[in-house]
């Protein structure tokens, strides 16, 4: 059981790596349908998983509250919609023509808001494959192996192409 949920959370991880490693094998910027194309992919995924893993068997598991189970689902929903809109007020922009982002405390260069972004890109994702694989190994009889196994994978899925593109398109900022 254990090691199910390592290999698992070990899933969306491999999936990034791979996808922002493409970076160094790849010598030209993608063409702009090409980063659409596959960011159009990477979203299609993300929606499917987000629905079937974790929005429907959250209303399941509150299928006692009767009609008012829905509650739960949409209380984290926006709980993570705040939280993420705090974190966009809080972290500094970048415009595309300056060398720095300004921030009260110091400037950040490129690179470390590169970094900074993919970092904040992550956190939900993390949060939604440790929330499964927890409810998994907490034998919920709603949450089985291939239910916890078919996120992690669409999470990898969709981080293949959606990292190799933002990457791609952001080493070529940073590059110039």
């Amino acid at each position: 059981m254990i090691r199910n949920a390592v290999i698992g959370i070990l899933v969306p991880f491999i999936g990034t790596a791979l996808g922002a490693a493409c970076v160094f094998f790849t010598k030209h910027e993608l063409g702009r349908g090409v980063q659409r194309a596959l960011l159009g992919f990477a979203g299609g995924v993300m929606v499917a998983a987000s629905v079937w893993s974790l929005i429907i068997p959250a209303i399941e598991q509150s299928e006692q509250m009767g009609r008012l189970s829905f509650i739960p689902v949409v209380a984290g929903f926006w709980g993570g919609i705040l939280f993420l809109m705090l974190l966009d007020h809080i972290i500094p922009r970048l415009n595309n023509n300056a060398a720095k982002a300004d921030i009260s405390s110091g400037k950040l260069s490129k690179t470390a808001m590169l970094v900074l972004a993919v970092t904040l890109h992550n956190i939900p994702e993390g949060m939604a494959v440790g929330a499964i694989y927890a409810g998994y190994l907490s034998g919920s009889a709603d949450i089985t192996a291939g239910t916890a196994f078919a996120l992690a994978m669409g999470i990898a899925i969709q981080n293949f192409p959606e990292h190799k593109a933002f990457e791609l398109s952001q080493a070529a900022e940073v590059s110039s």
